[in-house]
């Protein structure tokens, strides 16, 4: 019997282990934080700020250089993406004071900010379908594992603030070498200088669509943000423990368990995946607040697993609503305002959280003002998709069903 090969599946790989190992290098930080602030005697607020300034940095790259790969072809926007990651992780390793930090986020910041669009569509160039699915497990994937990681080289391994930097360097010089080696498989376009011009680029057809998700995608960020800043120092107090494993586990836990459900729901119609999520994601914040009044750590990180279901289903339900309506031309400017979104709703939340902490009465009333934010949120987003779905026309909900870019011109102007 004759083995059928997966098409484009080893094409996948590259550029869906780049998206991993940005998105945990911008996590790695995360279990630092305590630390840093013994160190350099900075607040709460300090840490959300920092926090907030990566995710501004990935905003403003997205929608100044979002488009480039379009225009310059896949390769060179990759490598100096991966060379800029490098000097931002030198930047970490070295780093002895807060502005060092923050430097080494916003030079981090831009490098991500430039090479997600351009992943999410070098994927999509592979296998559209693979692709769209990569697209949706690879974030959430890598902010766990960076979390993870650079808790166990922190907690168990000498030069904490440096080790993890310098690991993830060996990492990017492989990985550049690796997308050296590629064939080029986008030309160069005309119209670079009108591509940096900042502007969310999204067709006329799929307008509807994408403020149809937004939502859902702001929703399921805003609770990924409260995870990468917050979370860590809620764990270690809920536990009574001191362990920067126990800070990073939170965000392990919350993302792997959303890129888990990516796959399992892989066959789901996307809408339906989608309400799945809003709804996980109203009782996965419900149960935090339960556990932060209750002081348990178990009730925390149970409640941490259904919200990841929540994550999971939300983000993908999201992106597999969008994406497969993307012609190739506008692959890596829709997946640019598409992570736009999603870091608008992780970084603005959680800046205002950190001063909640700060003036609001400290970390567990912050924590139940944002949970409270998240299940308001999401409730609303319930009822629009609701209502949405109740006033969709036949023609829409053929589009919605088949997931296919054939569809996209019948879908409202």
């Amino acid at each position: 019997m004759k083995t059928v090969r997966r098409p484009g599946l080893r094409g996948l790989l590259l550029p869906a282990s780049i998206i991993v190992s940005f998105l945990a290098s911008s996590s790695a930080p995360t279990p630092l934080y305590a630390i840093y602030a013994g160190q350099w005697h900075f607040s709460p607020i300090t840490t959300t700020t920092v926090f907030g300034t990566y995710a501004i940095a990935v905003l403003t790259a997205l929608l100044v250089l979002g488009r480039a790969s379009d225009h310059l072809g896949r390769k060179p926007v990759l490598l100096g993406a991966l060379a800029l990651q490098t000097v931002a992780m030198v930047v970490f390793s070295e780093a002895d004071d807060i502005g060092a930090l923050f430097a080494g986020r916003i030079l981090q910041g831009v490098a991500t900010g430039s090479a997600l669009g351009t992943l999410g569509a070098a994927m999509l160039d592979v296998d559209r379908e693979r692709g769209t699915r990569a697209n949706a497990v690879a974030p959430g994937l890598g902010s766990g594992i960076g979390a993870l990681f650079s808790g166990l080289i922190v907690q168990y391994l000498p030069a904490p603030t440096r080790l993890v930097y310098v690991a993830f360097i060996g990492v990017f010089v492989v990985q550049a070498l690796g997308v050296a080696l590629l064939p080029q498989t986008t030309g160069r376009r005309p119209g670079l200088r009108a591509a940096l011009v900042p502007e969310l680029m999204v067709p006329r057809h799929l307008r509807r669509t994408l403020l149809g998700v937004a939502p859902v995608l702001f929703a399921v960020w805003s609770l990924g943000g409260f995870y990468g800043s917050l979370a860590p120092a809620l764990a270690r107090q809920l536990s009574g423990s001191g362990s920067v494993v126990i800070g990073g586990l939170g965000l392990f836990v919350l993302t792997v368990v959303s890129s888990v459900t990516t796959v399992a729901f892989a066959r789901t119609p996307a809408r339906t995946v989608m309400f799945l999520g809003i709804a996980l994601l109203v009782l996965g914040s419900l149960g935090t607040l339960v556990a932060v009044e209750a002081s348990s750590v178990t009730g925390f990180f149970a409640s941490t697993f259904v919200s990841g279901i929540g994550f999971g289903a939300g983000f993908q339900g999201g992106m597999r609503t969008v994406v497969p309506l993307v012609a190739e031309h506008e692959r890596a400017g829709v997946l640019s305002s598409i992570y736009v979104i999603c870091y608008l709703g992780m970084g603005l939340p959680a800046i205002v959280a950190g001063i909640l902490v700060v003036y609001g009465g400290g970390l567990p009333a912050a924590t139940r003002d944002y949970s409270l934010f998240v299940v308001a949120f999401a409730v609303a987003t319930l009822i629009t998709l609701l209502r949405t779905s109740s006033t969709r026309r036949p023609a829409d909900l053929t589009c919605a069903a088949h997931q296919d870019v054939r569809c996209a011109p019948c879908t409202n102007p």
